[in-house]
């Protein structure tokens, strides 16, 4: 049910993207009594939550009856609303705002710059896993070219969370073939646990997108892309060591129709809303904000989530919405009864 707020406050606060740190944020300071607004570039909301994990993983409505409940304790919505890119300038919602939270995740993909990635065939996850959720949710892709794995040998390039979910999905489209390349070495199958506790153990783990039939290559480094009339038709790569050299002899090729880049990401997108409000970037390439304020560089403008942290998981996200939405609220009102 919608908690409303007792009594309004007067105040506006914006907040610019609608992942699992704005959307945590957003409704927190609504319920403090403000008056919120969330822009989202895509139609609907949800960052990655709706656009990022495919819905054999989490089914959607789980984030429509999110948004309905917001919308209901007075949270508006702007979809279609890219701030900094051509939308809404950044610095108007300065102007017009009481404060801004900046939410927008970390979308600047970890890239492969090696000979043949520019054949056509090779794309990041995040060019592909959104199409299939777009699909899935009845929303029309528009002039976007659609990939799909349909009949074709494929190749995932990294071993994570985003990898598996290209596996995932990429079955499900009807590919002839999954690979999955790792550069780490295989896990043992059985944690030391003396070593690793209380750290996460290393150990060999199987994903249930992976378990659906993916071949599995760790230690393997791609050197190169080649084919033929523009689009990729091989992979050709190359064990490593522990040290990520290169071992002699060990080369070989993948038949590869359809190569997804899943390494993860590297930091938020700097062009258009960064770039153009001016808030300084950590050594990373993250926005600085520390987690006691979670203030910028910029007096009105805070910012949480994978914007502030760099790629991370939906929990933190979370968390640190909720933190972020405390600290907005201190900063407008000199206290705050928003919990931690």
């Amino acid at each position: 049910k919608p908690e409303m707020a007792p009594a309004k406050t007067g105040k506006k606060v914006a907040v610019v993207g609608s992942g699992p740190a704005g959307l945590a944020c957003a409704q927190q300071l609504a319920r403090a009594g403000h008056d919120v607004h969330v822009f989202e570039k895509f139609a609907k909301a949800g960052g990655l939550l709706r656009y990022g994990i495919p819905d054999f993983k989490m089914e959607k409505g789980v984030i429509d009856r999110r948004v309905a409940q917001m919308e209901a304790e007075g949270v508006t919505f702007h979809y279609g609303a890219h701030v900094g890119n051509g939308g809404t300038d950044p610095r108007k919602l300065v102007e017009e705002y009481d404060a801004v939270a900046l939410t927008g995740g970390a979308e600047a993909s970890r890239d492969l710059l090696i000979p043949g990635r520019d054949l056509d065939g090779i794309h990041f996850a995040m060019d592909f896993l959104p199409q299939q959720n777009r699909r899935v949710g009845n929303e029309p892709l528009g002039a976007t070219r659609e990939i799909l794995a349909e009949g074709k040998h494929v190749v995932v390039i990294g071993g994570g969370d985003t990898g598996s979910d290209c596996i995932g999905t990429s079955f499900r489209q009807g590919a002839l073939s999954v690979t999955q390349l790792e550069i780490m070495p295989a896990p043992p199958d059985h944690e030391n646990k003396g070593l690793t506790w209380p750290n996460w153990p290393l150990k060999m783990r199987t994903s249930s997108s992976q378990a659906e039939g993916a071949t599995r290559e760790y230690a393997v480094l791609t050197q190169k892309f080649s084919g033929t009339d523009g689009k990729v038709r091989k992979l050709h790569g190359v064990a490593v060591d522990d040290k990520f050299k290169p071992v002699a002899g060990t080369e070989f090729e993948l038949d590869a129709e359809l190569v997804l880049l899943a390494m993860g990401f590297v930091h938020p997108v700097h062009e258009g809303l960064l770039k153009t409000l001016g808030v300084e970037l950590d050594p990373r390439g993250n926005v600085q904000a520390n987690t006691a304020d979670y203030q910028t560089s910029l007096s009105k403008v805070f910012s949480a989530g994978d914007m502030r942290r760099g790629q991370s998981l939906v929990v933190w996200a979370i968390r640190e919405g909720r933190l972020c939405a405390r600290s907005i609220d201190t900063f407008l009102m000199g206290s705050t009864g928003l919990p931690g």
